[in-house]
């Protein structure tokens, strides 16, 4: 007997992750996977709901994009799960001015997407070549695209604008923020905790291997700690984080090293990798004693007091902090060391319920809550497939 399902991807440079949901209003996932080392030595693997691997095939390196899509989509019909897919969701980083809301694919769309590619050069041309491939394969198979973008255009002109030329800002060079998606999920998990504090003036940390920060007011992004692309705002995994643009210029003019290099340099050698020079994981950095680890965390958590503080004065004052991602999720002693000498904002955490990764962290007496709530960008990808295809858009 068939199924209907919904698949949703998520595509990078080197790995395909995906998930599939039953296709009703439960939204129960029956599948994920990855396919890891593209490019190189592709391994698949397959995990049923009870998280048990399934399935684990490798590849030859030159298995391109295309045939892992088509494979895929064949392999969730074929006898071994007979699913129907319904329609496949995307998680696309940049929608620029014009996406607001997650949006049904065609030609057009597209083709708007493709000129985002100079704005997020590392991530969007392959969201856009996992949308072709699968279009190229199943030409009638509904397409969904969910933008990291969108859930930040709520934002004021003066939170998104840089002192540049007018006419540069209109081109597009201003601030956009990302990881969207998982703002939008934990705002749907908080509302469901309790709804009366959606409402209130919140900081949520989504703190992993790239790491953001954003302020919301009545449930809406006021502000963002990434801009332009996913290299701002705070210390991440290998990328640097703020940086005065005169290093680029002094890089260029100076060290003669190309756009490549300092790209190359910024995204994949910076961050917690380049300070410290062993890692870009934090457990292994915890876990290391020598000066350069800890100098990496002191820098890694000194970036997030620093914007929460900017983000609270935006705010206007803060009720909630909100930690999220791989890091805001498991590291109690990041968590601990952010809130520590935070009196000024009238937060105070419980170390006994931080240490075991309680739901809420804050002490009885803290003015300002404080969560752990684990994001889930799969699952707001999913429902924003479900309801647009059941709305027939």
């Amino acid at each position: 007997m068939t199924s209907n399902q919904l698949v949703v991807i998520n595509s990078g440079s080197s790995s395909i992750k995906f998930a599939v949901y039953e296709f009703d209003s439960a939204l129960k996932k029956s599948l994920r996977g990855s396919v890891e080392n593209l490019k190189i030595s592709p391994i698949l693997k397959i995990f049923n709901s009870e998280n048990e691997l399934i399935r684990e095939n490798q590849y030859p390196s030159d298995f391109g994009y295309q045939q892992f899509y088509e494979m895929l989509i064949s392999a969730f019909e074929s006898n071994q799960f007979n699913y129907t897919v319904t329609a496949v969701g995307h998680r696309v980083v940049h929608g620029g001015d014009r996406y607001q809301s997650p949006v049904l694919i065609n030609n057009d769309v597209i083709q708007y997407l493709k000129k985002l590619i100079p704005f997020a050069p590392l991530h969007q041309p392959y969201n856009i070549d996992a949308i072709e491939s699968i279009h190229k394969s199943y030409p009638n198979m509904p397409q969904v695209a969910c933008f990291d973008t969108a859930f930040h255009r709520t934002h004021p002109f003066v939170a998104d604008c840089f002192g540049l030329p007018r006419d540069l800002t209109e081109a597009g060079i201003r601030r956009y923020g990302f990881h969207g998606l998982s703002y939008e999920y934990i705002m749907h998990k908080l509302s469901e905790m309790n709804a009366g504090k959606s409402n209130k003036r919140i900081v949520v940390a989504h703190l992993g291997n790239g790491s953001s920060m954003c302020a919301i007011k009545n449930g809406k992004s006021i502000d963002s700690t990434m801009g332009f692309t996913a290299l701002d705002g705070l210390v991440m995994g290998t990328r640097c984080g703020n940086l005065d643009p005169g290093v680029i210029l002094y890089l260029l003019q100076y060290k003669n090293m190309t756009g490549k290099e300092i790209e190359a340099m910024l995204y994949k050698k910076s961050g917690l990798q380049g300070v410290s020079g062993i890692s870009s994981n934090m457990k292994i950095l915890l876990d290391n004693s020598t000066k350069p680890a800890q100098e990496a965390i002191e820098l890694f958590v000194y970036r997030i007091r620093h914007e929460l503080g900017a983000l609270t004065a935006a705010l206007g004052g803060i009720d909630v902090l909100i930690f999220t991602g791989g890091i805001g999720e498991h590291a109690s002693p990041i968590r601990e060391k952010v809130c520590r000498d935070t009196e000024w904002l009238g937060l105070q955490i419980d170390e006994n319920l931080n240490r075991k990764n309680q739901a809420m962290i804050s002490t009885p007496q803290s003015k300002v809550e404080v969560y752990v709530i684990p994001t889930n960008e799969e699952w707001i990808i999913a429902n924003h497939i479900y309801h647009l295809i059941k709305k027939g858009v």
